[in-house]
């Protein structure tokens, strides 16, 4: 059921030309929600995103920047907000490239690279968008992380540590924010099919040894992860604030 409150957001969401993003983008707007697609390069695929939600009677806009660049960032906000108004809901989903490596393989710039890209993105974007949420007094903000950081898989440690640091970063800017009204949350898929990332390379044999090891017997969808970022960039999720959910079948229960 749509959370009338959420009709007119407007959500900002990074990576949203593919993937968990895309899903994410469609799913928003079926809610009411007034959604930014941003992509780096994959302007088509942008398109289509925005084509298919207007298609089903809802408001996007394809919006280009990379989310490591500061500039690039407030000047895409302030062209949202030109458009459609204050961003209230950030869902921060893009990716960047890393490592594939094990330990052994892997080298001290892979590693802190990874990391240092990771959080530059999300200080980047969370700082572009802050302000207006803050003389809103509301704001949801929701950050993708990984399960991996909990339950190892090889060659996954630069992910991984990104990650980790990804949901420290992201319990120290709740509590900073939580006065303004802003919660933060991150929600840290499994293995996730149907997607361009590294889950999407496991051959089909090891898809279906991930898919055993949950509880539920199959790895995520898209709609799966998108439906969790939902809950947490609507009001239902406004007492809560500082979490790491893991969206994963059962996988790594704590």
């Amino acid at each position: 059921m749509t959370n009338v409150q959420q009709d007119g957001r407007v959500a900002l969401i990074t990576g949203a030309s593919r993937g968990i993003g895309a899903a994410v983008a469609r799913l928003l707007a079926s809610r009411g929600m007034r959604i930014a697609v941003n992509y780096r390069s994959s302007r088509d695929e942008a398109d289509e995103v925005v084509a298919s939600i207007g298609s089903a009677g809802g408001r996007a806009m394809a919006v280009q920047a990379d989310v490591r660049d500061g500039s690039a960032m407030l000047g895409m906000v302030e062209q949202v907000r030109a458009a459609m108004g204050e961003v209230e809901v950030l869902v921060h989903n893009a990716l960047m490239p890393y490592a594939i490596k094990s330990f052994d393989e892997i080298s001290a710039d892979e590693l802190g690279g990874k990391v240092e890209q990771e959080m530059r993105a999300a200080l980047v974007v969370t700082k572009a968008v802050v302000p207006g949420m803050t003389s809103r007094g509301y704001g949801r903000i929701v950050y993708l992380g990984t399960v991996l950081s909990q339950r190892p898989r090889e060659g996954m440690i630069a992910l991984a540590a990104a990650k980790a640091a990804l949901a420290s970063f992201a319990r120290y800017v709740a509590e900073e924010l939580g006065p303004r009204g802003i919660t933060v949350n991150v929600v840290a898929p499994g293995p996730v099919g149907e997607t361009r990332t590294a889950d999407a390379a496991l051959d089909p044999e090891h898809q279906q040894r991930q898919a055993a090891q949950t509880a539920l017997g199959r790895i995520a969808s898209p709609d799966d992860v998108a439906r969790a970022i939902a809950f947490y960039a609507s009001d239902d999720s406004g007492f809560i604030t500082g979490t790491t959910v893991p969206v994963d079948g059962g996988l790594a229960m704590d």
